[in-house]
């Protein structure tokens, strides 16, 4: 999650939570603090600077008055593709059009917002039972249920809890939900069975949908400016497919769960 949770805002004020958090003995090497931002940035800048690369390829050659070449064009038709059909998907994976419209809460932390996505999934667990794994978010905790792998490769030594450990219950406003030993994210909202909002993230909302199933709802609110068009040109693939494994990681341990509890 250290790899892609961040919004444009966030990763402006990454280097300086990594000096904050050094002073207490946290802070990386250069070497760890360099492949931490490979790991977040790599992917996308080269999948940008490709995608910038055909169109001003393509530009060039119908200017000059040549056809384009194959891969100019496919990298054009690829970037198109993306702007138009995978990049709104992404937007709105498994939420309904009740839940794109609807407010939420922590939309307030953002009130001018340059955009959101909102992503959900349904999980066969009461809201209580779904509760205890939002809570105990954090490196320094159950991890986020993403690809550990992943986020390990970006040096956060992270290890994705598969119980619920009432020690990791609860959060003050204000405490920092760690995504990597040497930076985190503020806690802004953390009501029990209801939100969980952090600071240049998003809020992750549980909702009982009846019959014992509840609807555990993503809404990202990106900034505008600089900070907003930086999300959504380096960020906004890497976090859906991070953040789309964590809802699956808790919907898998929060049904488990519900089912041995049911079978004693």
């Amino acid at each position: 999650m250290f790899a892609t949770g961040y919004s444009g805002t966030a990763v402006a004020s990454y280097a300086m939570t990594l000096r904050e958090n050094g002073r207490a003995g946290e802070r990386p090497s250069a070497m760890e603090a360099a492949r931490g931002f490979a790991i977040m940035l790599g992917g996308p800048i080269m999948l940008a600077a490709a995608g910038s690369a055909s169109v001003l390829s393509t530009v060039r050659s119908v200017a000059a008055g040549r056809r384009p070449g194959l891969l100019a064009t496919s990298g054009c038709a690829a970037l198109a593709t993306y702007a138009l059909a995978v990049r709104p998907w992404m937007r709105r994976w498994g939420a309904t059009a009740d839940e794109l419209a609807a407010p939420l809460p922590g939309d307030q932390l953002v009130p001018d917002a340059g955009g959101q996505s909102t992503r959900a999934v349904t999980i066969d667990a009461h809201v209580a039972e779904v509760w205890p794994w939002l809570a105990q978010l954090g490196q320094d905790r159950g991890g986020f249920y993403s690809y550990e792998w992943l986020e390990n490769l970006a040096g956060c030594r992270m290890a994705n809890a598969d119980r619920i450990h009432p020690e990791w219950q609860h959060r003050d406003i204000g405490e920092t939900v760690y995504l990597h030993p040497a930076s985190g994210l503020k806690v802004q909202l953390f009501e029990p069975d209801r939100v969980l909002a952090l600071e240049g993230w998003g809020a992750l909302v549980l909702q009982d949908s009846g019959e014992g199933h509840t609807r555990l709802i993503v809404r990202t609110r990106q900034q505008k400016g600089a900070a907003g068009a930086a999300y959504y040109a380096l960020l906004q693939l890497p976090h859906f497919v991070m953040e789309r494994r964590m809802l699956l990681g808790i919907k898998q341990r929060a049904e488990r769960a519900a089912r041995e509890r049911r079978l004693r």
